[in-house]
């Protein structure tokens, strides 16, 4: 059960970092706590409530749940979606904090959620697709929270989801992969035989869908008929990875790029499924090879896995164990790392900028990051955590010897500038709409709307005067 916070579904709680106003007692003295036990855990890391360059100094806790909230997706510009655990799906408003609808018809938790938009050519509307441990799925008007259609008695769960827009059609991933039209109408299917199934979809150039199968990524092509009926091919197994893979993205048009729990990331050529480039963190020292590594001073396998991977195109940000890794695309170089950025692993992350990114974990953190340069070597600064990193670029004849990360040019660290205290259990994700705020969701059933204090101030006083011209009070 959760426990009463003293806060009402859309209560807001002002001040943050920045003073803007008071905490309400029972969530003053929470937060207050947890910064305690972050500073006694992993003081390094603690900046403080002086964060000049952390504009989310207001907060609004929004109830609803009660069970582990996994999933957050944007379904505009001022809502969004959220589900877990306890099998419901809940739409917010961000702008107020107000629960618009709540979604009721799973009978368990889900385990994939996401937006589907159809256009007519005359008008688009936004649609959600969901995916249950009771092995059904769901499509619901978010406007009316009305359930549209289901599909139940699947053979077995869904484990990903994926939405063609251009094909109007949807895929999803699991023992098996199926092709749905917009009408939930099975269009085609194609049996795999890995025991973890399909838990990663992406769509790549020329029709194709790339899926993470275990250690191997699976490529196929959809062909649209004539009559609309729409058939799916085998071309290809990309079976380079040796570990289980746990991440796959887009980075654009020509690239895709996958990560493993053994903290290998690969970057693929999207048109050909040629490997471009091949990054290595490591847990132990091995013998040289043909490609690149990062080496380190013997943490656990757990540690080095590639939780998540975001880009914008240029970077590749990775999440492996609890540390941050910006690998550039354009030189296949590593720009910046910070080895321990949490107290545990990181779930979520997300480039902000070139120089700005974020990042959850399972220690309940949300934390803002800002690319710097490294301090000068005869700084102290430069010893000891950055002394745990070795950087080696091995050839076919001979390796180089290795050379500490300070040495290597153009290796920037990750520089803490806000860190966000309010969820008590493991932050699974966020979502981000820009100037209009971020939304956390936590294990602890709650989602957290983080808004800019000053910017929220500005509006508020603007309301007022409109109110008070209104009213004829000026």
């Amino acid at each position: 059960m959760t426990a009463d916070l003293g806060w009402s579904q859309t209560e807001s709680c002002f001040g943050g970092f920045s003073g803007v106003g008071k905490l309400r007692a029972p969530w003053s003295l929470f937060v207050s706590t947890l910064s305690l036990l972050r500073l006694q855990k992993s003081p390094v890391l603690c900046i403080g409530e002086e964060q000049p360059k952390n504009w989310f100094t207001e907060l609004q806790v929004l109830k609803g749940h009660f069970d582990i909230v996994r999933f957050l997706v944007q379904i505009d510009d001022f809502r969004c979606a959220s589900a877990g655990d306890d099998g419901l799906v809940l739409v917010w408003n961000i702008e107020t904090g107000e629960r618009l609808q709540e979604l009721r018809g799973h009978s368990q938790q889900i385990t994939a959620i996401t937006t589907f938009t159809c256009n007519d050519g005359l008008m688009s509307h936004t649609s959600l697709i969901t995916a249950s441990s009771d092995r059904s799925l769901s499509l619901w008007d978010p406007d009316t929270g009305n359930r549209v259609q289901t599909i139940s008695d699947l053979q077995s769960s869904v484990k990903c989801l994926l939405v063609l827009e251009r094909l109007c059609v949807w895929v999803s991933g699991g023992e098996e992969l199926c092709v749905w039209n917009k009408d939930f109408q099975l269009q085609c299917h194609r049996q795999n035989h890995s025991d973890t199934g399909i838990t990663a979809l992406i769509e790549l150039p020329k029709n194709c869908i790339a899926a993470a199968m275990d250690k191997e990524i699976m490529i196929y092509r959809l062909t649209v008929s004539p009559d609309s009926s729409v058939s799916v091919a085998e071309l290809r197994c990309l079976s380079d990875h040796q570990d289980q893979i746990r991440a796959l993205i887009n980075i654009n048009d020509g690239l895709f790029a996958s990560g493993s729990h053994a903290g290998e990331l690969i970057l693929w050529d999207a048109v050909d499924w040629n490997i471009l480039a091949y990054e290595h963190i490591l847990w132990e020292e091995s013998q040289t090879c043909a490609q690149a590594e990062i080496r380190l001073g013997a943490p656990k396998p757990s540690e080095m896995s590639i939780q998540h991977l975001t880009t914008n195109g240029q970077l590749v940000l990775a999440a492996v164990g609890s540390g941050l890794y910006v690998y550039s695309v354009l030189t296949k170089t590593v720009v910046a790392y910070r080895k321990v950025a949490h107290d545990s692993n990181i779930l979520h992350t997300m480039l902000l900028s070139d120089s700005e990114l974020m990042s959850c974990s399972e220690d309940g953190s949300v934390r803002m990051w800002e690319i710097q340069d490294l301090p000068l070597p005869a700084e102290p600064a430069s010893a000891g955590f950055f002394g745990m990193w070795t950087f080696s670029r091995s050839n076919k004849q001979t390796g180089p010897p290795s050379k500490k990360i300070v040495d290597v040019p153009n290796i920037r660290t990750l520089e803490l500038t806000g860190d966000l205290i309010g969820h008590s259990g493991a932050v699974q994700m966020f979502v981000s709409f820009k100037e209009n705020g971020l939304v956390t969701c936590s294990a602890d059933h709650l989602l957290i709307l983080w808004k800019n204090g000053e910017r929220q101030s500005h509006l508020r006083s603007l309301a007022l005067f409109k109110k008070l011209e209104e009213n004829s009070g000026l």
